[in-house]
């Protein structure tokens, strides 16, 4: 794993033995919280940008950001097909 621009050499052998301590089921968690996190970010950032969207519309958007437009349609579709 390449060292992040933005963290020095010292810093990042703190992280790296930090990461090498934890077991495959905290590093998976730590994993997990990070992408809630983004996501969390992301859902906030387009509410900021377009307040008037309904939570339907914040969805649909943050499923494209994700999965790209071709395959959020396909979901989509499918999502009102099981309705």
């Amino acid at each position: 794993m390449a060292r992040p621009m933005d963290t020095t050499v010292a810093a990042w052998a703190i992280q790296r033995a930090i990461f090498r301590g934890m077991t495959g089921a905290e590093r998976v968690a730590m994993a997990i919280e990070m992408s809630e996190t983004a996501r969390a970010f992301t859902e906030a950032g387009m509410r900021h940008r377009h307040p008037e969207w309904s939570d339907e519309q914040v969805h649909d958007a943050l499923l494209s950001c994700l999965l790209g437009s071709d395959l959020a349609d396909r979901v989509r579709r499918a999502r009102l097909m099981a309705a």
